[in-house]
């Protein structure tokens, strides 16, 4: 069975931090899969999706990791390109990545403890973001 299904959401950016943890497991509580595979994709190149424990330390520090390895005040051949300021996001984005899976099991995310799943939108302003979550097994 393959079940397909998206998240709405509404991010700030500047490196917005969302936990969609629990968005996630209901599309799999509501999609009937017992054990299989969930992947979390985003359509967009100035955003990713990780997990992380989702909490204001661990947020903060990866925030700041971010601005050190790929500050937003750099040179960017992209921004020179079309002018909107946004390479560094295009950077974080790829780094990162656009996706991730997790095990279900007994219809339950296989997540650790502290482990909760983070959308990041890197891009320069606010956005309406449309997630893909595609649920595969039985």
């Amino acid at each position: 069975m393959v079940v397909t299904e998206s998240i709405d959401l509404k991010t700030r950016g500047h490196a917005d931090m969302l936990d969609i943890t629990g968005d996630v497991a209901a599309k799999v509580r509501d999609s009937g899969v017992r054990a299989g595979i969930v992947t979390v994709f985003c359509p967009g190149s100035t955003s990713a999706v990780t997990t992380i424990e989702y909490e204001s330390g661990a947020l903060s520090d990866l925030k700041h990791l971010f601005d050190e390895i790929v500050p937003p005040d750099r040179d960017y051949a992209h921004n020179l390109r079309w002018g909107d300021g946004n390479g560094h996001s295009h950077v974080r984005a790829a780094l990162l990545g656009p996706s991730l899976s997790v095990p279900v099991v007994d219809g339950e995310l296989q997540l650790g403890t502290w482990q909760q799943i983070t959308y990041c939108d890197f891009d320069n302003r606010s956005r309406s973001r449309r997630l893909i979550v595609q649920i595969v097994g039985e």
